[in-house]
């Protein structure tokens, strides 16, 4: 391709994407967004096209495959529904800060505002879930604004970016000229005198409990985050959006704290005098009631987003900016400490959070448990392997039981918490970072977008999908148990779906298990399968998710078993 070259803004459309870096990318054709597949077919030697079942299906597999590798995912739909298909995916990336580029069609520039078919205002739509968006009315303007628009999405706090192209700017011509790999803009330093109030704060705390979330994850910074633990003898505990950026097997690691969070993690975050957030916005979820939250610690919250810091909890020194060279900074001036009684708090902490697991497995006996289930998962898979889910209690068993050795090898809706958005994601995370992908997922969620089980099959994507299938909507009828006195208002499915002839039908391999034995050998066979296997789990209806802050109560209020709340 010579400099230069005279082009129609939808080959633009590809050529600017391939400039970019990208090989894969996600969507659905249709009439207003025809001129951009016609020249993705031209380009395919050059860009991999994945066709999905929806829309919804798309945008999830775009930030699943984002997830797994750290790049920009990029999702393509036509107007009007094709566009509007998309929201609760971009929703969804924006929520956990997840870099997207959505393209869309639209009608001809002549016909906006005249109700034509399939016309949608899709930017005054998705302006409140994306960090930007474009209308582009002038092809001249196109490749740049493409440019700009991954730059927006990978820069400070990541997120969604829509560009919506009309039908005759896909058509017209200009010149194009080739581009670089556009780079984040440049974040600003953390000034020295802000990196020393927290470094004080650090060197006189005594019980310091490192908050990482998502913004760490991404940041790529387990080994500094493990390194001040050993420096100032602390322990590191993540929010839901956190899990995998720190390997399980790091004896200093506690897990996910919070309202489903690990027994240690969340009494250690309680106990603590010093909280260190690290892209972090201690969300409801993670803190219960703010007003008992951390009560006897001081906060330091790290960010590269001025607007997180002290938006939920009050904090102590807010420092934003760059944040991987601000922790570097941190680790480097802070001193070596030793607290002994801190360990020994935080170790009888583990052992108490180790004694309610197994009082609660010895009373299941023999049945099928989520915990058994995750013992099968986490001794057959590998450190490669990628974990996704939907949202419900098999999402949070997940968070709990599945022990990660890898970054970026975890997909799922933390912040909108999107049921069906599960095997979407699966499927991109799978493209996205080649290794064996294990969904799991419930009977509610799985229904919401199992058409993707098409997408699956069409493209023989390694996916092992564990359907953990209780016939009712779980996490709802946990606190409809709970807290509203067992009325059980639309919560019991009682469907008659056979999960295995409905996989069967798509193309995919699929059995019932009824022990976890079964389960074991039918794991393995789907760990050895070249395409999708499906596994359908039942698992006790009232089976609850433990430990438990209730909804506006705070670490005091903690549930451990079922009959305690029963007292």
């Amino acid at each position: 391709m010579k400099s230069g070259e005279i082009m129609t803004g939808s080959r633009i459309v590809i050529e600017t994407l391939i400039e970019q870096g990208v090989t894969d990318v996600f969507g659905y054709p249709g009439g207003q967004i025809i001129n951009v597949y016609d020249e993705l077919y031209k380009a395919s030697d050059r860009i991999n096209h994945i066709l999905t079942a929806h829309e919804q299906g798309a945008s999830h597999a775009a930030d699943g495959y984002s997830r797994v590798t750290g790049k920009v995912g990029v999702v393509i739909a036509t107007s009007g529904p094709g566009a509007t298909n998309l929201v609760t995916g971009i929703a969804t990336a924006m929520l956990d800060s997840i870099p997207m580029v959505a393209i869309t069609g639209n009608v001809a520039t002549s016909l906006i505002g005249r109700d034509s078919f399939q016309e949608i205002n899709i930017t005054g739509v998705t302006m409140p879930i994306t960090k930007h968006n474009y209308f582009v009315t002038d092809v001249t303007e196109l490749a740049d604004t493409i440019r700009e628009a991954f730059k927006i999405a990978k820069s400070g706090r990541p997120g969604p970016v829509l560009i919506d192209i009309p039908k005759d700017v896909q058509m017209a011509e200009c010149e194009f000229v080739p581009g670089d790999i556009v780079e984040p803009f440049p974040t600003d330093e953390v000034a020295d005198c802000d990196i020393d109030r927290a470094v004080e704060l650090i060197n006189s705390a005594s019980r310091p409990y490192i908050y990482i979330g998502g913004g760490a994850a991404g940041a790529g910074l387990t080994k500094d985050i493990m390194a001040l633990a050993e420096k100032i003898d602390g322990y590191i505990g993540c929010s839901f959006m956190g899990l995998s950026a720190m390997p399980n097997s790091y004896a200093r690691f506690l897990g996910m704290q919070g309202m489903h969070g690990q027994y240690a993690s969340s009494m250690a975050n309680k106990d603590a005098d010093l909280i260190i957030g690290l892209g972090v916005r201690f969300s409801d979820r993670a803190t219960g009631n703010t007003a008992k939250y951390a009560k006897r610690a001081k906060i330091i919250q790290i960010d590269a987003d001025l607007a997180e810091i002290g938006k939920n909890v009050a904090v102590d020194v807010g420092l934003v900016g760059d944040i991987t060279s601000c922790f570097k900074k941190i680790v480097e001036k802070c001193k070596v400490q030793s607290h002994p009684q801190w360990q020994k708090t935080v170790e009888d902490f583990k052992a108490e959070g180790k004694r309610i697991i197994e009082a609660a497995e010895r009373e299941a006996g023999d049945k099928i448990t989520p915990r058994k289930i995750f013992d099968v998962i986490n001794s057959l898979k590998d450190k490669d392997t990628v974990i996704a889910t939907d949202v419900g209690q098999h999402q949070m068993w997940t968070a709990q039981c599945v022990n990660f050795e890898r970054s970026r090898r975890f997909a799922s809706s933390g912040g909108l918490g999107t049921m069906g958005y599960g095997l979407g994601a699966a499927i991109g995370a799978q493209i996205g970072s080649g290794d064996k992908t294990v969904l799991i997922t419930g009977d509610g969620s799985f229904g919401m977008n199992l058409n993707e089980l098409a997408t699956a099959v069409t493209y023989n994507t390694p996916v092992v999908i564990v359907l953990m299938n209780n016939g009712v909507l779980g996490m709802v009828r946990q606190w409809q148990t709970l807290f509203f006195g067992q009325r059980y208002s639309n919560t019991v499915l009682d469907r008659k779906t056979d999960f295995v002839k409905l996989s069967e039908a798509f193309g995919a391999s699929a059995e019932r298990v009824s022990t976890i034995d079964d389960f074991r050998h039918a794991f393995e066979r789907g760990m050895k399968a070249d395409g999708p296997y499906l596994i359908d789990v039942p698992i006790d209806m009232d089976e609850f998710v433990l430990p438990m802050l209730p909804p506006g109560g705070s670490i005091e209020d903690i549930i451990t078993t079922k009959k305690q709340e029963e007292k």
